[in-house]
């Protein structure tokens, strides 16, 4: 493999610590035998491949998954388990400028969709993935932000047809919100869950249609052979007629070449406090269990978990390392303690990064590889990941059976243009970081 970032941000180090570890125990499976031959391999273990092989499986394909770790391993498996409306980070003026109203308005409501898309899962299968909050609420961090947030309340309505709840300083207290933001705003659509719980549902389900799922069988490469793909497992011949890359965040630069500078990840870090008493949450006044975040351009993201625990994520740090990994650790505390001085004396026991994915157009990527025919990838969620990248992997299954999607927005079918600086361009967050960070003041 061939990966941007140092050996250690692909090792345990940047996941030790992870809560969702304790919450569902890592299910052992094998590791792929030479000389098996698939339909579909997904490379991959997230929501993208879990869910692009449970739907290629319900259509009858034989596909196995290929997890270099296990299932849940990734950014899938660590992140804040937000289900929410994004995948993006292109304004709506630029996605009209790009494609135009309809076809803008067309990708908001795959948004809309793909938190739907994970909720029909989780009632069809009967997954328990601790479930809580009414949609996603943003909460203004200077006063200024309130219009800012008055006005993504009229494009709220006119992209995905729901009616957003604004909320002034002084009604946050009665809402469980009181933490010295200046006011926010309720978008009606999404909810929390529990990543790996809803990693193993995917899992089971798609081995209940006949899938296989292996772990320890990190893909290599990839080539041609006749009329099928080769890819080299540890050594091991596997073939397909087909291959999904599902790897994000996560991806090398030569699976497949093309690949190569089209990404660029970043990390992310989350804390999970002890549980909290209700006197703590009291003294707080943060006693809603709504999924928040910030307005700041390098957000912070946080809810109150069904047991009373806290989850409390930021962007992390460019580099990476032990030393890094320990920095990273002490801001993320830091910031929780400015936002959350009632909760000072609260234990973190649980602290860990992954990989988010950005594309230089600020849209995924859900397609066909170009000049490679047979090899599919979809990756650059923006942080996104729960619903975006469950409707990829759906949207990717659908496109290999010859399925016609229910929606399938000309701005993620777009090829990923290449970044600047190449197996550098990881540099290009400094002064990016360095400038969101002087507009949050």
């Amino acid at each position: 493999m061939k990966r941007i970032f140092p050996d250690y941000t692909y090792g345990p180090g940047p996941r030790s610590g992870c809560w969702w570890d304790q919450t569902s125990p890592v299910i052992d499976r094998p590791p792929v035998a030479e000389g098996a031959s698939f339909d579909v391999v997904v490379i991959g273990a997230g929501f993208t491949g879990l869910t692009a092989a449970l739907k290629l499986a319900e259509s009858g394909a034989s596909v196995a998954v290929l997890e270099a770790e296990h299932v849940g391993w990734g950014a899938s498996g660590r992140n804040g388990g937000f289900c929410c409306l994004g995948g993006s980070k292109a304004s709506d003026a630029l996605l009209d400028h790009r494609y135009g109203k309809p076809a803008r308005l067309e990708w908001r409501q795959a948004e809309k969709q793909a938190v739907a898309l994970v909720e029909e899962i989780i009632s069809a299968k009967r997954l328990d993935v601790d479930r809580h909050s009414d949609g996603e609420t943003a909460l203004a961090h200077r006063s200024r932000d309130m219009e800012g947030l008055r006005d993504y309340a009229g494009t709220v309505r006119e992209n995905y047809g729901v009616d957003p709840q604004l909320y002034g300083a002084g009604e946050l207290s009665a809402q469980g919100m009181s933490a010295g933001f200046h006011g926010a705003l309720t978008v009606p659509v999404g909810f929390g869950l529990n990543p790996r719980k809803f990693l193993d549902g995917l899992a089971q389900a798609a081995e209940d249609e006949g899938a296989r799922i292996y772990h320890h069988s990190p893909v290599s490469s990839v080539s041609r052979a006749g009329s099928q793909f080769s890819l080299c497992v540890k050594g091991s011949d596997v073939r397909a007629d087909q291959i999904i890359v599902a790897t994000n965040g996560y991806s090398s630069e030569n699976l497949p070449d093309w690949l190569s500078g089209r990404y660029l990840p970043t990390q992310s870090n989350v804390l999970v406090t002890r549980p909290l008493t209700q006197d703590e949450l009291q003294a707080q006044g943060w006693t809603t269990r709504q999924m928040s975040y910030d307005t700041r351009n390098l957000l912070h993201y946080f809810r109150l978990m069904p047991d009373n625990r806290f989850l409390f994520g930021m962007r992390g740090g460019i580099f990476s390392g032990i030393s890094a990994e320990k920095k990273a650790r002490v801001m993320v505390r830091r910031d929780f303690d400015r936002m959350f001085p009632a909760w000072v004396h609260v234990d973190s026991p649980s602290s860990w990064s992954g990989l988010v994915c950005l594309s230089r157009s600020r849209m995924p990527f859900v397609g066909q590889v170009p000049g490679q025919p047979g090899i599919w990838a979809g990756l650059c969620y923006h942080g996104n990941g729960v619903a975006m990248g469950t409707f990829s992997g759906a949207l990717l299954a659908d496109m290999i059976s010859g399925k016609t999607p229910d929606i399938c927005p000309e701005a993620i079918v777009q090829p990923l243009r290449a970044f600047p600086l190449g197996a550098a361009r990881r540099l290009l967050m400094l002064p990016l970081y360095a400038g969101l960070k002087l507009l949050d003041f």
